[in-house]
């Protein structure tokens, strides 16, 4: 799984063991544009995660192999982007190549 750079890159240490978790920023990968990002990323990474809400509507992903994941939180202070962790977690075993799939706070309406 790949951290974009737009989420703190401490998140990496909020997904479990079981989950191998790199960052955009430990890779070099910092501001390139989304359709670069997703084709170097395809090639070792099965999931994105970002906050980038415009990601999924400006690039068509059905032609990289790579899942998005789009985080939703409260703000983007540390402890409100790592509550979202266990969602996204429960969503690997499902997500597919060329989806984008939304990630909200449990109570959020």
């Amino acid at each position: 799984m790949l951290l974009d750079e737009d989420l703190d890159v401490r998140l990496r240490k909020s997904f479990g063991a079981g989950v191998s978790v790199e960052t955009v920023t430990h890779r070099g990968w910092n501001g390139k544009k989304n359709g670069d990002l997703l084709r170097l990323a395809e090639s070792s990474f099965d999931v994105l995660v970002t906050a980038d809400t415009n990601l999924a509507f400006q690039q068509n992903l059905s032609l990289y192999e790579i899942a998005i994941v789009v985080l939703h939180p409260r703000t983007k202070l540390l402890r409100h982007l790592a509550e979202l962790i266990p969602l996204v977690e429960e969503l690997l075993p499902d997500i597919r190549p060329g989806q984008a799939i939304e990630v909200h706070p449990p109570d959020a309406a």
